[in-house]
Parts: C-alpha cells; sequence; structure tokens
C-alpha cells in the first residue's frame, strides 16, 4: 500500500478504537494455534438493501484444535444469526457488533454468520460514495489493515490465509470487480433492476487483500502474454463521470513494463488470472495492493494538466503496488513486525522498475528527493523506532504506516544491495519466492535466502541497521597542500546521542569540477564501505582538491550529508551548475537538512532555493524544493520576518513563472506556489486577474483545476466570498470541486468561516474523509495566525474524544492537521507537555501522535533562533 499523506510538517498519527477492535499479536498466536487451518469463505454480499447496511452471509470452514474456543472477527450493524456446526448460538450471547465467540470447536467446522454491515463514508470497509455529478453510488473496500471485517465475518490475521469465494447481489447497470474475474451477471429472478455475480474462488491469500469494487464504473481492457506464454486480461477502471479523462495508454505502458522487469527479476511468474487497476473516489492512500484488483487514488485520474512530478508519482505507485502481487500477496508476512519488509521492498523495487525498465531513467533522483527526505524527518522524531518494530497489537500496526516502515526501510534496502550487490540480492529473492510461495514469512526467511545468493554474514548488518534507531550524519575532513593536492582524505561517522549507533555503510565519494561548458560534472569517483566513527579514504591522498566534494555520491547509503566549507561555498554559488539531477538533489537534501536542523538560517536557505529552482529541470526535485519552501516560510523564518520574507517569496516566484518556459511544468509549479503565499494586494491582484483572464503568462492554462488554486488564494486573502466559492462549485459541481470548495470555505480570513468550519470538522463531525481533509487544510491557511488562536484550548479539549470516538481515518486527520502549530509559540510547547503529562498509560497511540506535532514545533522554534 502506498500511504498518501507523505509531505506534512508533521506527520503521521492513530486514530481510535472501538472496544475489543485491537486484536494483539499474542491473542493472534493463541488463536492460529487453535484455528490450525482455514479451507475457504464463502461471503454472500447483498448490495440492493438501500443507502446505510447491507448483507453480509459468510460461510466459512476450517479445522480446530477440538474442544478449544476462539473467535471470529465483525464489526457489524445486526447479527441475525450465527451457526456453527449445524447448532444455532444466539447472537445476543457471542456477538458484541465486533467479535463472535465460538465455543467448543470440533476438529472439521463450518460457521455460518448472517448478518447485516455499515457502509462507510471514512474510506475504510466498505466505501459508500455518491457522485454528485450524476447521483451514481460507487462503492471500493480498504481493508489495510483490519477491515476486511467491517464487509464479512473473518479471521483476520495475516497467517490465516484462505480461499474466498465472493456471491454479490448488486443493481443490475454495475459493474462489480473482485480478486477472481469477473463473472457474467444473472439477473435476480423477477427481479430486473438486481443481478447476482458469482465469483470463482481466489487461490490462498490473506484477508486484507481481498477487495470489492461495485458501481457503474466504465473500463478500458488490454492483455499481456506473460513470460510463462500466459495471457493476462487488463482493465482499468474509473467512474463514468471521470473516465474522459483517463490515460490508459500511459497506465497499461508503464503496467507492461513493470510486468516484464518483474517476472525477469523474480524469476517467478505473476501469480494471479488478471489484473484490474480501479481509480476510487475519496481513497486514504495512495493505493491498495488487492490481488489482482489494486485500488488507486482518484486524483490520479488527470482531468487538468499534472505536474510531471505527479506523472511520476503515479508511476511509481502503479510500480509499487504491482511488486506487492509478490511481496505480500503471493508470500505474506506472518504478522505485521514485518510490516516494513512488504513496503520497503516494494518501495525499493518499484524505483529500481522505473529507472532500469521505464522512461522515469531518473526515479533514484526523485527517491531522494522525496522519499529520503521524509525518512531522515520521520527518523529524527522523538518517536522514531528501529525498522523492525515490535508490534503488539494493530494499534501499534496502524501508527507504524509512517516514514520508517516506507521511505527508511527502502533506503536500507537500497544500500542492502550496493552492500551485497544487485544479482546476489535478485538472486536470493528468487530463491525466496521459489520456496515460500503462497506461504507466510517472517524476516529471516528472507535474509536466509540473501545470505546464501551472497556469501555474506547478515547478522551484524541486520542488527545495526534494522534493530536500532537513528540517522547517522557523514562529513568530510580533508587536508591538502598550498598547491591544492589532497594529503590527507577521512569520512567522520557521528551520532546523536539518545540514538548512538554507528553503522557500517557502503557509500561512494564523487569529485566534481567545472567542464569546458562551466557546469559542475563528476571527475573522479571512489566507493568503498565506511564503518566507525573515521574512515580513511588513501586513494584520495594525492589528487587535486575539486571544487565540489560529495560524500554519498549516487546515494547508496542512508545517512545525512554535510559539505566541507569550500564544497559549501561551490553549492552555494552554483548549485544550479551541477549538471546531473542525482547529485543535485543530493545537495539539496543537505542544505534542507541544515537549515531544519537550525545550523543554517531559514533565510539563507530561501535565497538558495529562489535562486538556484528556475534552472532545476526534474520535476519531483521542483516539486519538494517547493514544499520545502513553504514551510520554511512559515515555521522556520523568524516571526517577525516572516511577513516580508513572504512578500519577497512570492514576488520572486511570480518572477520565475513569467520567466520559465512557456507552458513548461515548472512554470505551473511558481504559479500555484505563488498563489498559495499572494497575500499583498499587488499579488492577489495578480491572482485574481488569472483567474478572471485579465492577466496573462504565456503558455499557461488557466484549467479546472488550477482555476480552484487561484479561488482558495483569493479566499484566504479576503477577496473572494461564499458566494463566490458558491458560483464556482456551480460551474464544477463534481467531487473534486466539492473538496476544493470546503477548502476555500474553510480559508475564509473570518472568524465566522473559522468557526463554521471547525464546528462541521470537530462538533458535527459528519463530513466524509475527503471533504474533512479538505476543510482542514482550508481551516489552517490564514495569513494572519491570529484567526487560529482561539482553538488551540479548543483542540486539547477535544482530542480525545476524537480519539476514541471515531475510525483511525478521520481521527489521524484532526489530530495531525488541527493541531495547533501556528502561531508558532513556546506557550504551545508548555501546553502540549501539560497535555502529555494527563495522558494516561493505556493512550500509547495519542502519546506519540502528540510528541510528533510537539517536535515540529520545538524544531521550528530552534530554526527561527537560527534564523535571528
Amino acid at each position: 500500500m502506498i500511504r498518501a499523506t507523505r509531505n506534512h510538517l508533521i506527520s503521521h498519527t492513530l486514530g481510535g478504537h472501538m472496544p475489543g477492535t485491537n486484536l494483539t499479536r499474542s491473542e493472534a498466536i493463541e488463536r492460529a494455534e487453535a484455528i490450525r487451518h482455514v479451507d475457504n469463505y464463502h461471503v454472500e454480499l447483498d448490495l440492493a438493501r438501500g443507502d446505510r447496511v447491507f448483507g453480509s452471509r459468510t460461510t466459512v470452514r476450517f479445522t480446530a484444535q477440538e474442544g478449544a474456543s476462539s473467535f471470529i472477527d465483525a464489526i457489524t450493524d445486526t447479527v441475525r444469526s450465527v451457526t456453527l456446526n449445524g447448532e444455532a448460538l444466539d447472537p445476543a450471547v457471542v456477538s458484541d457488533g465486533v467479535r463472535i465467540q465460538l465455543p467448543h470447536l470440533a476438529a472439521e467446522n463450518e460457521l455460518v454468520v448472517d448478518a447485516d454491515a455499515l457502509y462507510m463514508n471514512t474510506g475504510e470497509g466498505l466505501h459508500r460514495f455518491v457522485d454528485p455529478v450524476d447521483g451514481e453510488v460507487y462503492l471500493y473496500t480498504q481493508f489495510e489493515v483490519p477491515d476486511s471485517r467491517r464487509m464479512f465475518a473473518v479471521f483476520e490475521q495475516p497467517d490465516l490465509k484462505a480461499s474466498f469465494r465472493f456471491t454479490v447481489t448488486a443493481p443490475s447497470h454495475w459493474e462489480v470487480v473482485s480478486n477472481s474475474a469477473t463473472p457474467e451477471p444473472v439477473r435476480v429472478p423477477g427481479e430486473d433492476a438486481s443481478s447476482v455475480w458469482d465469483f470463482a474462488p481466489t487461490p490462498r491469500i490473506s484477508s486484507y487483500i481481498t477487495a470489492l469494487v461495485a458501481g457503474p464504473y466504465q473500463s478500458v481492457t488490454d492483455s499481456l502474454v506473460n513470460s510463462a506464454g500466459r495471457t493476462v486480461p487488463l482493465g482499468i477502471f474509473a467512474r463514468k463521470s471521470l473516465i474522459q479523462y483517463l490515460d490508459a495508454e500511459n497506465i497499461f505502458g508503464i503496467t507492461k513494463a513493470g510486468f516484464a522487469f518483474y517476472e525477469r527479476e523474480f524469476g517467478c511468474e505473476y501469480p494471479f488470472e488478471k489484473y484490474d487497476q480501479l481509480f476510487v473516489p475519496e481513497f486514504n492512500a495512495g493505493a491498495m495492493e488487492n490481488a489482482g484488483a489494486v485500488t488507486i487514488l482518484e486524483s490520479y485520474v488527470f482531468r487538468s494538466k499534472p505536474t510531471q512530478a505527479t506523472v511520476e508519482r503515479r508511476a511509481i505507485t502503479v510500480l509499487h503496488e504491482l511488486a506487492h502481487m509478490w511481496f505480500g500477496d503471493l508470500v505474506t508476512m506472518r504478522w505485521w513486525d514485518d510490516l516494513w519488509l512488504n513496503e520497503s521492498f516494494a518501495e525499493f523495487m518499484s524505483h529500481l522498475a522505473a529507472a532500469e525498465g521505464t522512461d522515469f531513467r531518473h526515479a533514484w533522483t526523485t527517491f531522494a528527493s522525496v522519499e529520503k527526505s521524509w525518512a531522515y524527518r520521520q527518523d529524527q522524531l522523538p518517536t522514531t523506532h528501529p525498522i523492525f518494530a515490535d508490534i503488539t497489537d494493530l494499534a501499534d500496526v496502524e501508527v507504524n504506516f509512517d516514514g520508517i516502515t516506507y521511505a527508511k526501510g527502502a533506503s536500507v534496502l537500497k544500500q542492502l544491495v550496493a552492500w551485497v550487490g544487485q544479482e546476489h540480492f535478485m538472486e536470493g529473492v528468487r530463491r525466496y519466492f521459489a520456496k515460500y510461495a503462497w506461504g507466510n514469512t517472517v524476516l529471516a526467511d528472507l535474509m536466509a535466502e540473501l545470505e546464501a545468493a551472497s556469501g555474506r554474514d547478515l547478522t551484524s548488518w541486520g542488527t545495526a541497521w534494522l534493530e536500532t534507531a537513528g540517522v547517522n550524519t557523514l562529513s568530510p575532513q580533508i587536508a591538502t597542500d598550498d598547491a591544492g593536492r589532497i594529503l590527507s582524505f577521512a569520512v567522520r561517522q557521528s551520532a546523536v546521542p539518545d540514538y548512538p549507533t554507528i553503522r557500517p555503510h557502503r557509500l561512494a565519494v564523487g569529485f566534481y569540477d567545472r567542464d569546458a561548458s562551466g557546469a559542475l560534472t563528476r571527475t573522479h569517483r571512489v566507493e568503498l564501505d565506511v564503518d566507525g566513527e573515521l574512515t580513511e579514504v588513501p586513494e584520495l591522498v594525492g589528487t587535486t582538491r575539486p571544487a565540489l566534494v560529495l560524500l554519498n555520491d549516487d546515494d547508496l547509503a542512508y545517512a545525512k550529508v554535510r559539505l566541507d566549507p569550500v564544497s559549501l561555498a561551490t553549492a552555494t554559488e552554483s548549485l544550479k551548475d551541477i549538471a546531473e539531477s542525482l547529485p543535485r538533489a543530493l545537495v539539496w537534501g543537505s542544505a534542507w537538512d541544515g537549515a531544519r536542523d537550525g545550523e543554517t538560517p531559514a533565510r539563507a536557505y530561501v535565497d538558495l532555493v529562489l535562486s538556484n529552482i528556475g534552472a532545476e529541470s526534474d520535476a519531483s526535485v521542483v516539486q519538494t524544493l517547493l514544499r520545502q519552501l513553504a514551510t520554511t516560510l512559515e515555521y522556520y523564518v523568524a516571526p517577525e520576518a516572516q511577513s516580508e520574507a513572504k512578500r519577497g517569496a512570492a514576488a520572486r516566484l511570480w518572477g520565475l513563472a513569467r520567466e520559465a518556459e512557456a507552458g513548461s511544468d515548472s512554470q505551473l509549479q511558481f504559479v500555484k506556489s505563488f498563489a498559495a503565499l499572494a497575500a499583498t494586494a499587488e499579488h492577489l491582484d495578480a491572482v485574481a486577474g488569472l483567474l478572471d483572464g485579465a492577466v496573462e503568462v504565456p503558455g499557461l492554462t488557466v484549467d479546472q483545476d488550477l482555476r480552484w488554486d487561484l479561488v482558495a488564494s483569493l479566499a484566504a486573502g479576503g477577496r473572494n466570498s461564499q458566494q463566490g466559492i458558491d458560483d464556482e462549485l456551480a460551474r464544477d459541481n463534481t467531487s473534486t470541486g466539492q473538496c476544493a470548495a470546503a477548502l476555500a470555505a474553510a480559508a475564509l480570513p473570518t472568524p465566522e468561516a473559522k468557526a463554521e468550519a471547525w464546528d462541521a470538522i470537530v462538533v458535527r463531525g459528519k463530513l466524509s474523509n475527503a471533504i474533512q481533509q479538505a476543510a482542514i487544510n482550508g481551516f489552517v491557511r490564514a495569513h494572519d495566525a491570529a484567526l487560529l488562536t482561539p482553538y488551540a484550548e479548543k483542540y486539547f479539549e477535544a482530542v480525545p474524544g476524537i480519539v476514541t470516538g471515531r475510525t483511525h481515518a478521520l481521527a489521524q486527520q484532526i489530530v495531525v492537521g488541527l493541531y495547533p502549530a501556528r502561531p508558532t509559540t513556546q506557550a504551545i510547547v508548555d501546553r502540549t507537555d501539560a497535555f502529555l503529562a494527563s495522558l494516561a498509560d493505556d493512550q500509547a497511540a495519542l502519546r506519540r501522535m502528540t510528541l510528533e506535532n510537539r517536535d515540529g514545533v520545538a524544531r521550528a522554534l530552534r530554526a527561527q533562533s537560527a534564523d535571528r
């Protein structure tokens, strides 16, 4: 699964659980001992019962320890009947709406649970959405981590695999898609309005990767012939009102390239009978690896001109989920301790496939700029944890969908590949798939195959990298003579006191000098193993010191990198002259680390970005830099200088937009960033002119999505009204338009608008996940942070009830998004400390979330001090 929330100042948290929903690892182990083998499920769903509940009848056959008692998971509205081995059990006695107790099991068992389950509007379980364009209903499932139990009765843990057969009654004009190929529907006798789809049983898979997508979706189909000569049908699905925008040829092209790459590298053909990709509305994640039926964030259907960064992100997402078909679906973790390996492997392989198998040859630049930046940020929080985390229950799983699990894990796998060699790594992976297909594994199973293939003992490597937390910093130590010849060269490694581990790294040192054209190009490279606090590099002694020395060239290692004074001066003056995108991204990353760590003034970083970004050719790097620029202006610049810094940045971005190549990707990104900062009369006049056509930027198309950016800009600047927002919504009354309108309305700079948004989000709490997130984004958008001051105390009062009373997805949005980080003051840190002190021991998840929120403000205060 790809998580969608990657670019917040303070990211990732955890929502609440209803009593009894938090399955523990010890319970799962005990249940797996009692339930020895789950043979199959037959799940019968009636989706024609209205807009609140659907019928769910589950028949499951399994073997058990005779005489044992256990339970099955089922989050229900009503349980009508429970029948175990022909004996009726009283639902009032055995079911609490979350679990159904199963007493006195036989060696061979058949359980039938007949219930009504609830449709969700939170992006969890079976999500129900009504398209505002045509009133049609669309459904889709999202089950990771523990939400297949919201649709049917199930032993909800990954090691109890089974075959699943779905029989679905739904409106006849719908398409119904699941893991198996879609059968021909049969009309319900006497009811032309309803039909039944009876799917063939799946192979043995875990419940969290089962899927159901239903509604009047439309599709484009294709096929490929795989490495075994088998024809694999391909489908891409979207809502009727979006299908016109679907660029299916591009998606099929990436998919086919991924199939060819993975089947070759894994030595194993695609394990399922077909491969559908379904773009679904109001999705919480980027995508989900349901076996043969991947669901993807609907924003990846581009109804307006996308940035190339977004196109590349979609390609990486497609390749990530496809990698999961083998690693995660064919071979599955035994328990969620190995969630990191599941996600890290797919993240690493998706970038490798993009770089070596598609036109996205600079995918590792994107990885360095986006993924590793996320990892470094997460790894410096007070809540950082080892990559291999101790997952004691489902609450731990949800909070560990973070930058350690995805980005640090993938970065460390990238280093492992450099450590053992790519061919040895892939040979180990091929052995792993051959040995464990359709089974469940633990980390040690993969490590054993990698050791056998590479001949390297990975025990100490695994201990240092997987069982400890924190990020190291690498710095060059260089001594030269008067002629510039290097007398000594060493790499110094350091660690912070709280996480003092000094680790082994495989890295490269690159020398960069100017060529005849004036560009900085690599003239020399040495690759070596670094271990200990100081590693001498004798190969570089006697060479001439270059203009720029870059540790971790090619980004093999996971570590923060510092530049020596000469290289720092070169980078500051000539960053845009570095010819290749990856070393440029590494220098950008080092500069960002310096600003975040309070080692360099924030305004110096702002100037560095604005002086060099116009020449940056990599769209994903531009996107990342603009996000980091916004964070720096909002949080890291000293408060007394923020207004002037924002005005100056907006003016320079407007200039960059007008100077950029007509119609270019950078031009579009500069305009969007300018609109987000626009606050002066002059700048808002320019935004208004773009919206009404009075101002033109050559090559820029003001399409509907850009119009919404401009509408929100004017709303936040006090130059729009609710009526103006309503008028724009009438022009674009789509799901995208509704979210954009909610954001703009919440951004209006009046106490009344903020109060209404707060009430809708926190008090009434009836918004869908997508609308709620948009309203949160609008609420915190305020040029005058004093508008938000009255809500700081309200936040701390509301948070405990939010966490216990709402689902994970909705609680996460609120507790992260509404944390009172602005105005950024010591008083907020102190109030947060008092709140932390009031939390009970059983509120560990809320404690973690609050610590991360606090750390963002504390870091901002340190950066502001450095900026002064």
